[in-house]
């Protein structure tokens, strides 16, 4: 069975964007982001809301020669996955090995756990966040920044309550922390 991990970079008082929209105080340096490599190489199938995916698509031509080493790297892993988009605003998908959904269901999402080969990523907190009141997310991969925002998009649901067992830890030379957590419920 496959999991249904939420992977998220943040500011160390959980927003992954300033009130203004802004992440840039989160981009992973080369460290980070090898290290996000190993991590998203287990990945089969992308679950995205529409401003993720829009932000998200990029790789579609990112990571092509020229870039360094493991910004090429990611950018394999992701055009190498599914990638399943849930929006009823957006007219169609612009990259490949992706479908448009319109609504998030929760039976689909266990029925592609069940049967699904590699685990299957979850992106934006909006989309999580029904996930994570459906209880379909099975660990928590956070990347957390040295820089409180002050407000912004949180990475959480505001009305979810979700015990969590950390089972690994990473600090990195950038100051960023890697927290890897398994849902209880799991």
């Amino acid at each position: 069975m496959a999991r249904l991990i939420y992977s998220m970079l943040m500011s160390l008082d959980g927003y992954i964007a300033d009130r203004n929209g802004n992440f840039d105080w989160a981009a992973p340096d080369e460290e980070v982001h090898t290290f996000v490599n190993q991590l998203e190489r287990g990945a089969g199938t992308y679950l995205y809301g529409r401003r993720m995916y829009e932000v998200m698509a990029v790789w579609e031509t990112l990571g092509t020669d020229g870039d360094p080493g493991y910004i090429r790297e990611y950018g394999e892993i992701w055009r190498s996955a599914h990638k399943i988009v849930y929006s009823r605003s957006l007219s169609a998908v612009s990259t490949a090995k992706t479908r448009l959904e319109r609504a998030f269901q929760p039976e689909a999402i266990s029925e592609l756990k069940a049967t699904a080969e590699r685990d299957i990523s979850i992106g934006g907190p909006n989309l999580a966040a029904e996930a994570f009141r459906a209880r379909l997310v099975d660990v928590c991969q956070f990347f957390v920044a040295p820089i409180i925002v002050g407000g912004g998009t949180s990475a959480f649901p505001p009305d979810v309550r979700l015990s969590l067992k950390l089972l690994d830890e990473r600090r990195f030379g950038n100051g960023m922390v890697y927290l890897h957590y398994e849902a209880a419920h799991r």
